[in-house]
């Protein structure tokens, strides 16, 4: 089980103008600003679970999976992993964690993808029959094959991104923190990845965290959200009610006879060209089928169809409801 307390983490960063003069200022006088990267976040998450952590650009996410992955200190709060304190117990915690970090690499940029598996073997220590089993196994999942004996350097982005998610897995780690784990990977390949997470996820009880701008991933692969937003939880709970709470807007395209579409009240239309429409409504003000009434008795309908908010624009509307 994870469980993070009133977490808070400060970052002391320098700060200068630009140019010569302001350079040889920033010799004798340094100025500093003190970055809130987290100031009082607190979950929980069980065993298995697969939990979505979203929040924009510098809203305190890698910092989060830092601290509970162990390589960065609290300034305050607790966090305690499977019952242990990841900064003070990092030999046995890195033990039954895989952390994948779309920015960074865990492989040897100059030799093969195999190389950089063997050392990761006798890292971890892990007995060759196991170490057979489990590379075999995630090599057919994510169709490594032939990726293995490729210098890393000569590896495509997508290539790349399989392998490390690979190397993560090889002790069997019962916990996985993905930060834009299928960042740059084409279509195929990210079915591909979120197919195996979700296998890992069902076959092994693995506890799966994702931060990610994809909104994609997160509806493919997780059941609950967690928002944060200038360094605090905002929101968490499942998408569904997320968009049951939050997303009451729905677009409905007609197609009708005529040139142009008379002017509705509660409705705004969007596009109107040719018998072709597209149109918005607020459901908790007007409900979708008093809007189609509405729309039926003004004009001879051909064709309709409703659509939800997408996910995307779901999490912008709660960036703009939460001024983040």
């Amino acid at each position: 089980m994870i469980e993070l307390r009133h977490i808070r983490k400060e970052f002391r960063v320098a700060k200068r103008g630009s140019g010569f003069g302001q350079a040889v200022k920033a010799l004798f006088h340094k100025e500093y600003e003190t970055i809130h990267a987290l100031q009082d976040v607190s979950f929980t998450i069980g065993d298995g679970e697969m939990v979505g952590y979203i929040g924009p650009n510098g809203a305190g996410k890698s910092s989060t999976i830092k601290i509970m992955s162990g390589i960065l200190t609290p300034d305050g709060g607790t966090c305690r992993i499977n019952g242990r304190v990841p900064w003070k117990e990092r030999t046995a915690h890195v033990r039954e964690i895989g952390v994948v970090f779309g920015q960074r690499s865990q492989l040897w940029w100059d030799v093969p993808a195999a190389d950089s598996f063997d050392l990761i073997r006798d890292i971890y220590r892990i007995e060759d029959d196991a170490y057979r089993r489990t590379l075999a196994r995630l090599t057919e999942l994510l169709d490594l094959g032939e990726l293995l004996k490729t210098p890393v350097r000569q590896l495509s982005l997508g290539q790349r991104m399989r392998c490390e998610i690979a190397a993560s897995l090889l002790h069997s780690p019962k916990i996985l923190f993905l930060d834009e784990p299928t960042i740059g990977l084409d279509a195929v390949s990210k079915i591909a990845v979120r197919d195996f997470i979700r296998a890992i996820n069902r076959e092994n009880g693995t506890t799966v965290i994702l931060t990610t701008h994809d909104m994609q991933d997160i509806e493919a692969l997780t059941e609950r959200v967690l928002l944060i937003g200038r360094g605090r939880i905002l929101l968490d709970g499942s998408l569904s009610d997320l968009k049951a709470r939050h997303s009451t807007r729905r677009t409905i395209r007609v197609a009708y006879e005529g040139d142009r579409l008379p002017p509705f009240e509660q409705m705004k239309i969007l596009k109107d060209r040719d018998g072709h429409a597209e149109i918005t409504i607020d459901t908790a003000v007007l409900p979708v089928q008093e809007a189609i009434s509405l729309l039926a008795a003004k004009t001879e309908l051909r064709d309709l169809s409703v659509s939800e908010e997408t996910v995307e624009e779901l999490v912008v509307s709660l960036y703009q409801e939460f001024a983040i």
